[in-house]
């Protein structure tokens, strides 16, 4: 029999109360990456329960333990319980009734292998008891998941048909946890790799950014390049992007810096396309524009040059994506130039371009000296020239 572990997100603030109000038992179980990241030893960020009951007797039973429900995903069966220690997603156990691909209508049941064969990969279909912790497993989820192995719950394309996101899961759920795939599966995600677009661009969006930070992002990055996978939706992503991920991949772990999914996503794309996936992609503005400064190159003023230029998070993916040490940027604050206008202005020179001209030149030799708290003599010297072109004008 498996076991859940005892582990901290157990003795959360409230959860003991709110399975006490399911029922618990064969009422309730938690399900799904809470069981599979216990199992794992990782740490758990959110629980989800599934319950037998329909969401107004949970509802009914939340609000009679003071537990405030708000119904997040009714037509789903979701109800969110918030409890002390954060929100807990309550779904009633479902059977998908219809699927286009994108949406599914569902029926309520009180079965729980029903419930189990409507999800998407075996290693997600674990429940566990939270009174004995006895995990319940109706299709072969623990053994995938010791096996580090990604399999599908039964017919790959039927449950790709459901819902096409699948595919991307897949293989994100690849690189964060698996190491083989499932032949069955991988065949069935390239045969229908061009269901992806008939996807929103912004679920397409969220799930390459997760898979590109996942601990084996590079080698399933290749593994979806040998199956044009991404071709339907992200063609930009090509060899040559793979061959500069895994070098930025290798500096980020050399230097002790957490991966970054809109470096990465920089990295991998064709020259001169990152502004055209940006937008199709619908990132924010604050996104564009640090994917297409990304590509930009790291230059050769020096790394805190470049930060107080661009930027700390810029310079960063720039030096990092040139191969360059961006520890360097480590406890460096960006300066301010101890120079204004107004302080030229005041010394003589005549408001208009040459102010903007000579405070340009200023900060250039400020910067290239070190960002000194003094810049006095370099104020003089340049303030002398911009004078002495003035006269001759």
């Amino acid at each position: 029999m498996v076991m859940l572990p005892d582990t901290d997100w157990r003795r959360r603030a409230g959860l003991d109360a709110l399975v006490e109000a399911l029922g618990g038992g064969d009422e309730a179980r938690f399900v799904g990456g809470a069981v599979r990241d216990a199992l794992l030893g990782l740490p758990v960020a959110d629980i989800d329960i599934a319950t037998r009951h329909d969401p107004e007797e949970v509802t009914r039973r939340l609000r009679r333990a003071g537990i405030k429900a708000v119904p997040t995903g009714i037509a789903h069966g979701t109800i969110t319980a918030v409890i002390e220690s954060g929100p807990v997603e309550v779904t009633t156990l479902r059977r998908d009734v219809s699927t286009d691909g994108r949406h599914a209508i569902v029926a309520f049941t009180d079965d729980w292998r029903e419930d189990a064969a409507r999800r998407d990969f075996t290693m997600n279909a674990l429940y566990a008891d939270p009174a004995t912790s006895e995990v319940f497993d109706y299709f072969g989820g623990f053994a995938d998941l010791n096996a580090r192995h990604m399999r599908f719950i039964g017919d790959p394309l039927q449950r790709i048909a459901e819902d096409h996101l699948r595919i991307l899961r897949f293989f994100r759920f690849l690189a964060r946890f698996g190491d083989t795939p499932d032949a069955e599966g991988l065949a069935a995600c390239a045969a229908r790799a061009n269901d992806l677009m008939a996807l929103s661009r912004e679920r397409i969006r969220d799930e390459l950014l997760k898979l590109l930070v996942a601990r084996d992002a590079v080698r399933v990055v290749g593994l979806m390049l040998d199956h044009a996978i991404l071709t339907p939706v992200v063609p930009e992503i090509d060899r040559e992007g793979l061959t500069r991920l895994t070098a930025l991949a290798g500096a980020e772990s050399a230097q002790g810096i957490a991966p970054d999914p809109i470096r990465r996503l920089a990295v991998t794309l064709a020259p001169g396309t990152a502004a055209a996936v940006g937008a199709r992609l619908k990132l924010s503005n604050a996104e564009r524009k640090r994917l297409e400064a990304a590509t930009l190159g790291a230059g050769d003023e020096g790394p805190q040059a470049l930060a107080y230029r661009v930027g700390s998070e810029s310079a960063c993916d720039r030096l990092l994506i040139a191969g360059a040490d961006a520890r360097f940027l480590d406890d460096f604050a960006i300066p301010v130039l101890p120079v204004s206008g107004g302080a030229l202005v005041s010394r003589g020179l005549t408001r208009g371009p040459e102010v903007a001209r000579t405070l340009r030149a200023i900060e250039d030799r400020w910067i290239a000296a070190g960002f000194p708290d003094d810049a006095t003599a370099i104020l003089d010297d340049e303030l002398r020239q911009a004078l002495s072109r003035a006269s001759i004008a």
